[in-house]
């Protein structure tokens, strides 16, 4: 891999507080705290990225059924380690998982990075009629 940039799916790897730096600080999950990321780690199917060292520098996490649908969130690589195609990598490793094969559907929301996953393949929804959502943005702002 690119700078010996190691990915792994092992739960084990995942540093949940690296992790839940940055999530905290993103403009999606602001706030939000420590125990919400790892429920949401621990409800996910997930992918870390490693630099040399062993340090985490990237992640993403899916929420599926394994069966049908598949939700990608929470995709992030560190500004001094991007540039290396690791958010593609990561992604890439996601579609080609056993467990999410043969899905009907894969959703995410972005505010921007729409090319890196058209690149992907993915496609904006083109019909949003049929798609419905309950939207608490200010769930993770503190009292």
């Amino acid at each position: 891999m690119t700078g010996n940039y190691r990915l792994s799916f092992d739960a084990a790897d995942m540093q949940v507080d690296a992790i839940h730096a940055f999530l905290a600080q993103s403009y999606w999950a602001a706030n939000i705290a420590r125990a919400v990321v790892e429920r949401a780690i621990a409800g996910s199917l997930c992918i870390g990225v490693f630099a040399p060292g062993g340090a985490q520098v990237g992640f993403a996490r899916v929420v599926t059924d394994r069966a049908t649908f598949a939700y990608l969130a929470d995709v992030y690589v560190l500004d001094a380690h991007r540039g290396h195609g690791l958010a593609a990598r990561m992604v890439t490793a996601l579609h080609d998982h056993p467990d999410l094969q043969g899905l009907r559907r894969w959703m995410l929301a972005t505010s921007d990075a729409h090319g890196l996953y058209a690149a992907l393949g993915w496609t904006p929804v083109e019909d949003s009629a049929p798609f419905m959502q309950r939207h608490f943005p200010d769930v993770y702002r503190q009292a």
